[in-house]
């Protein structure tokens, strides 16, 4: 299900319809359109794009789009290589990333495109990930050591770097953060499964020392308790990452510490 932040008292209407300028084999894009410098109420207008001019990723029938068709549509995107996170946004009903998702994983003639569920709309598909930032701040994402910096680096056991394996890859996309009912409801408080899963790669880091602080950090009835293990997270993950289980994890650290 997605929950899109609206204006006050707005309601999606039919925008502008953009017919392909060519024939061939055709796609509709139906795509959530909001300016609030401009626009009193949100709309979906809808592109209809020849696929045989286009790339086989739905951010490049972005680009078409922006490029061809309608230059004041915005949206994010940087690497195009499924690394920067930029261009998550929610795309036939489900967060992921625009650059990684193939056009042709979609049936039918239409595919919808909305900015990430439950944040503020900047415009159009870009949302507000301040708060989200700021959260991830929160948890200080650096090593906290008490050991004497090294000539070269900190170093450790294979074994050890292992344990990070399935958490360092995250690239801060917010997909699965949106993706969660609990965060939509609490998200001024609860910090949603992307930073719990950064919190817990550095919990379990055998070069960090600030584990004791870190959880003092997290226990508090919101901040960490707020998960429900529905697992909307780890299925909607681009990089195939499980936050449900470090959030799992971070529990039990806190149950053995009790």
């Amino acid at each position: 299900m997605v929950q899109l932040s609206l204006p006050k008292n707005s309601k999606l209407s039919s925008g502008k319809k953009w017919p392909a300028q060519s024939g061939g084999r055709t796609k509709t894009f139906k795509i959530y359109r909001f300016d609030p410098e401009q626009d009193s109420q949100p709309s979906w207008d809808s592109y209809e794009i020849d696929l045989d001019t286009c790339g086989p990723m739905i951010l490049d029938a972005l680009f078409k789009i922006k490029n061809e068709i309608d230059p004041t549509l915005a949206f994010r995107r940087s690497c195009r290589e499924g690394v920067c996170g930029s261009c998550a946004m929610n795309i036939g009903g489900r967060n992921t990333l625009a650059c990684t998702k193939g056009i042709d994983e979609f049936k039918g003639s239409v595919i919808s495109i909305s900015p990430l569920p439950h944040l503020p709309v900047v415009r159009d598909l870009v949302p507000d990930l301040s708060n989200f930032y700021a959260q991830y701040a929160s948890i200080e994402p650096w090593l906290h050591t008490s050991t004497p910096e090294p000539e070269k680096e900190w170093t450790q056991s294979p074994e050890d770097r292992d344990k990070l394996d399935g958490y360092y890859e995250c690239i801060l996309c917010a997909s699965c953060s949106t993706s969660c009912p609990s965060y939509w409801w609490n998200g001024d408080r609860y910090l949603g499964p992307a930073v719990l899963l950064q919190a817990y790669r550095w919990l379990i880091d055998s070069r960090d020392d600030a584990d004791k602080d870190r959880l003092d950090r997290l226990e508090d009835p919101f901040a960490l308790y707020r998960c429900h293990t529905i697992m909307n997270c780890a299925n909607v993950c681009p990089k195939g990452l499980n936050p449900a289980k470090a959030i799992a994890e971070t529990k039990k650290m806190m149950v053995e510490r009790a």
